[in-house]
């Protein structure tokens, strides 16, 4: 029977869920049709502090999960909602994760072509009583996005997850046990990692190993304890109490992974807390110096090169070598090509990022209040079937039951009928859409 493992590699419970996926389904009633109907639980996205500071040029937008006032049947729903996101380099298997869990159907990359490119929303699934929203992200080595797009993207993602009152419950990190080793693009994929959540939330993090049917287990083993004991990979975060999970390929494994997590207090991440709280442009974040640094390094050592190339040149235009030279001016061409893509890659970092932003945001809140407008015609069309209905009924009251059981039968579906619905998420993943999508 197959079992999730913990750091370090002690069994957990035995799983008792079979894979089913049943879907979220939530109880709607129509009693308070007029109040609770029209009432969504996407509060406007930033909106002006009412400090009225600026910091880097940024607005400062007013928290919205101080002021979210939602219906009394709207907040029970939603403090049983679990949101959790999973992040990891491109290939290491979040989107197949995800899809193996809530039975979703996300194109999953079996080629050198990542397939998650934006940020994707899993199906809601119900888990031991508890709705569910895993939340799909591209790596930092992305092969159709660069790494500002990448964090760019994300940044805005999940500071409009919190400013619409969304805390994170937590975040999985997927790591391939094949592997052979860590290396630099896995290094700096963990890195950027690190800096979005913060040490604060590091408890709520659960580092998943997967593909252990692809390496002998003893092998596996070794290279876990040395994720598990070294300070260059793992081992930072698992002091600060995150944890280390097996994952075997199964639904019942990825779900007892979820069941760990079910139960945690929601956090907020350190980029939601440095841009929404502290009002911070995205380079004055830990993640956005993080990799304005990395990129800065990779201008440092073309700079270097582009010294060396230019030594090369002149040494074969005074051995008159047209071969070397029209070699050495065409490996020019291309490095200083990437020497402007680098060098435009962190110039516009910050004014993209708060451009995509402020358009996110003007999305949410347009479709926001599209959305109102469809709820009120759905309430005032709601109306008049129950009157005309109950009109009916009385008119009915003399004449065969069988008559008025069918006129109540028909009023019952149409209170019982759930409100037309489009949650904050599926609005947040229309607007990464239109903003970030290909």
């Amino acid at each position: 029977m197959p079992v999730a493992t913990q750091h370090p590699v002690d069994p957990l419970r035995a799983y008792q869920h079979g894979p089913s996926f049943p879907k979220a389904t939530v109880s709607h009633s129509y009693d308070d049709f007029d109040s609770d109907f029209v009432n969504i639980d996407t509060p406007a996205v930033g909106n002006a502090n009412p400090t009225g500071k600026k910091a880097s040029g940024r607005t400062a937008p007013a928290p919205a999960h101080t002021n979210h006032t939602s219906a009394p049947g709207k907040r029970a729903e939603e403090d049983n909602e679990v949101i959790i996101a999973v992040m990891g380099p491109t290939g290491s298997g979040k989107t197949t994760f995800i899809n193996t869990a809530s039975g979703s159907e996300f194109r999953i990359g079996r080629g050198l072509k990542s397939c998650t490119n934006i940020v994707q929303i899993a199906t809601p699934f119900m888990l031991d009583g508890r709705n569910v929203i895993l939340i799909d992200t591209p790596g930092f080595d992305d092969t159709t996005k660069s790494d500002t797009e990448i964090l760019r993207m994300i940044s805005a993602f999940l500071a409009t997850t919190y400013e619409g009152g969304k805390k994170l419950a937590g975040v999985i990190y997927v790591h391939r046990i094949s592997d052979f080793r860590m290396g630099g693009i896995d290094t700096r994929n963990f890195k950027m990692f690190r800096q979005l959540c913060g040490d604060t939330t590091l408890k709520n993090v659960v580092i998943v190993t997967n593909m252990w049917g692809q390496v002998g287990l003893d092998v596996a083993e070794a290279r876990e304890k040395e994720l598990a004991t070294e300070d260059i990979f793992f081992k930072p975060v698992l002091d600060k109490g995150g944890k280390m999970m097996r994952h075997d390929a199964t639904a019942e494994s990825a779900r007892d992974i979820l069941r760990d997590i079910i139960k945690n207090k929601p956090l907020v991440l350190q980029i939601q807390r440095e841009i929404v709280d502290e009002n911070k442009d995205i380079l004055q974040t830990a993640a956005g110096e993080e990799l304005n640094k990395d990129l800065l390094e990779q201008l440092r050592k073309h700079e270097e090169e582009m010294a060396k190339m230019e030594m090369d040149m002149k040494e074969a235009i005074r051995e008159k070598d047209e071969e070397t030279r029209k070699e050495i001016e065409q490996s020019q061409r291309k490095l200083q090509a990437e020497m402007d893509r680098v060098r435009e890659e962190s110039e516009q970092l910050s004014s993209r990022f708060q451009d995509e932003k402020d358009r996110m945001d003007e999305k949410m809140n347009t479709m926001r209040e599209d959305y109102r407008k469809e709820q009120k015609a759905a309430a005032d069309k709601y109306k008049l079937q129950t009157a005309s209905l109950e009109e009916k009924l009385k008119g009915a009251a003399s004449k065969a039951d069988a008559e008025t059981l069918a006129l109540k039968k028909e009023l019952q579906d149409l209170r019982n009928r759930p409100p037309p619905s489009l949650g904050f998420f599926s609005m947040i993943g229309r607007a990464v859409d239109k903003i970030f999508g290909m």
